[in-house]
């Protein structure tokens, strides 16, 4: 079920913004059961949308390890995004038209305490399992040391603490190559698109892996000396995208990214951490140049109790979203075992020193 919620009160952000009010769109799979246990929150990742039944359908569905029939799935459109939640296009109340450029800064922090709004409406006082991967795993610690007492157990999946100076630069990039588009100032929706188009084909590079070109996008035709299938594939990736997402809601979310930092505010990065009582599992991608590995081992190791599992895949940081089967058995394994079983850091490293 896709539904709208509609908030008409004063919301201030980080950065000391005021909003009149917000909308969210959201989807949700399934039924809360009577005891209300069975609550499974899915964060999404930067450019997808709110039903993981689509993007993430190997792992949420009928038959699938999140089934509707067992679980109530929700999953929630993040502020800033253009699938229906509040974002650049809309209209903004102070002037009568777009925001276009002048839209609010909401940092992951600003999405979590807006979803936060959301939860008490569906009068929800307890999340089962929360799960996110990317900028969905972002949003997902930050909620996670926000209300420790929320979430029953937590999946993070190739995402981190804060956001690196890696992956800023990465995103800072992508940002100037819309800036460089000539059409950017104006106040259009199509504004900045060609230059959206070059950012995701940069992007790319850092979502996949050497061995992912390597393995589909290498010649057969040994005489060849252009028109190379690699060169093709990152332009179509950027009109793909083009026909289904805006370069405002696409700067603006590659800007809250950057904001992520669990510590800002509590003392210190590991400090936030420690605050997190949820059941943890935190899963990495071999091949993630993007959220390499060390990120999620740090999690294990600042999270009490957490668990850490590792995915080799030639797919790079979009390992979380394709390599399904393989996180559903981790996923399944883990929610088996008893919470005793967790293990001291040292023993969850151990079973990975193969790869360090």
């Amino acid at each position: 079920m896709a539904a709208i919620f509609q908030y008409n009160q004063p919301i201030t952000l980080e950065t000391g913004t005021t909003l009149p009010g917000l909308q969210l769109a959201y989807t949700i799979h399934g039924k809360m059961n009577e005891a209300k246990d069975n609550v499974v929150w899915v964060f999404h990742a930067l450019t997808a949308n709110s039903d993981p039944a689509e993007w993430w359908a190997g792992l949420v569905g009928d038959g699938k390890l999140f089934d509707p029939a067992n679980y109530c799935i929700i999953c929630v459109n993040t502020p800033g995004s253009c699938y229906g939640s509040t974002g650049p296009l809309d209209i903004n109340p102070a002037t009568g038209s777009s925001w276009y450029h002048d839209f609010p800064y909401f940092t992951t922090r600003d999405m979590i305490r807006s979803y936060q709004l959301l939860k008490n409406e569906l009068g929800i006082e307890r999340i089962h399992i929360g799960m996110g991967g990317s900028l969905g795993g972002q949003q997902l610690l930050e909620w996670a040391v926000e209300e420790p007492e929320l979430f029953e157990h937590i999946i993070p999946i190739a995402t981190n603490a804060y956001h690196s100076p890696w992956g800023i630069a990465f995103n800072a990039s992508q940002r100037f190559c819309i800036e460089n588009d000539s059409s950017w100032l104006q106040k259009d929706p199509k504004a900045g698109i060609n230059g959206m188009k070059t950012a995701r084909s940069f992007a790319l590079l850092s979502y996949r892996h050497y061995e992912t070109y390597l393995k589909d996008q290498s010649e057969t035709d040994l005489e060849k000396t252009q028109d190379f299938r690699s060169e093709s594939y990152q332009r179509y990736q950027g009109e793909k995208l083009a026909a289904r997402f805006n370069a405002f809601s696409y700067y603006t979310l590659s800007r809250s990214m950057d904001s992520h930092n669990v510590g800002r505010g509590r003392d210190s990065v590991a400090a936030a951490l420690g605050l997190i009582k949820a059941r943890t599992l935190s899963i990495g991608i071999t091949t993630d140049t993007l959220f390499p590995l060390r990120e999620q081992l740090y999690l294990a190791d600042a999270i009490p109790g957490a668990v850490f599992k590792a995915i080799h895949s030639p797919y790079g940081h979009d390992g979380f979203l394709l390599e399904f089967e393989a996180i559903r058995q981790i996923i399944q394994d883990w929610l088996d075992q008893k919470e005793s079983e967790a293990g001291t850091f040292r023993e969850k490293l151990s079973n990975f020193n193969l790869f360090l």
